[in-house]
């Protein structure tokens, strides 16, 4: 049995404390700005260390790069620490851009935002007589803004792939109407995020009796 628990910030032997620089004492991590800046202006971090960021290696090499852009390149661009795809590589996968529902909620506040779901079925479980009802999919979009897209959701097969390329959507303002007029490619999972109709709010049944 392997238990995987993450990793410990091995902040407090390195002299930080020696130039000011403040850590969480509560985990060693490293509070900084949104320019990765910590409370010592000449000193910036960068990655896993960051306090409250995710760890992801792709996260720290866009924030590294963007930094050393900022520092001698003249460019004010930062990265982007909410809008970031991942997946969970898990026998059934899941994937993630954009807020939580959870955090959302706290963001933007629970009567600003219409949450769509829905149950699906891949065509490839047909054959194999696999449970129609395992799947899920859902997207938060903010009514305050256009119905944009701030958070999608995708339990299924390839998730990660679905999610890397609705990330780039995302990133371009993605909105509700636009999934809505987005033709969908049957029978793919990604399809799912195209015909979206039922509404968290409105309680109907999201079970699907087919592909």
């Amino acid at each position: 049995v392997l238990i995987a628990i993450g990793r410990d910030a091995c902040t407090r032997n390195i002299g930080l404390q020696t130039i000011g620089v403040k850590i969480n004492e509560k985990n060693g991590k490293v509070p900084v700005n949104d320019e990765e800046q910590t409370n010592v202006p000449y000193v910036y971090a960068i990655g896993d260390i960051l306090d409250g960021k995710l760890e992801l290696t792709p996260v720290a090499i866009q924030a590294g790069r963007l930094l050393a852009q900022r520092l001698y390149g003249g460019s004010s661009r930062k990265c982007d620490y909410i809008n970031v795809p991942t997946t969970v590589f898990t026998p059934l996968e899941y994937g993630s851009c954009g807020y939580p529902e959870e955090k959302a909620m706290e963001e933007y506040g629970k009567q600003n935002l219409e949450v769509y779901h829905t149950l699906f079925w891949p065509l490839e479980w047909t054959v194999a007589g696999r449970d129609n009802n395992t799947c899920y999919a859902k997207i938060i979009c903010n009514k305050q803004d256009n119905n944009r897209v701030i958070g999608l959701h995708v339990l299924g097969p390839n998730a990660g792939e679905v999610t890397q390329g609705f990330a780039a959507a995302i990133k371009c303002g993605l909105t509700k109407e636009l999934l809505d007029e987005t033709i969908g490619i049957h029978p793919t999972c990604a399809e799912v995020f195209t015909t979206m109709d039922i509404t968290k709010s409105s309680g109907q049944d999201i079970t699907q009796k087919g592909c």
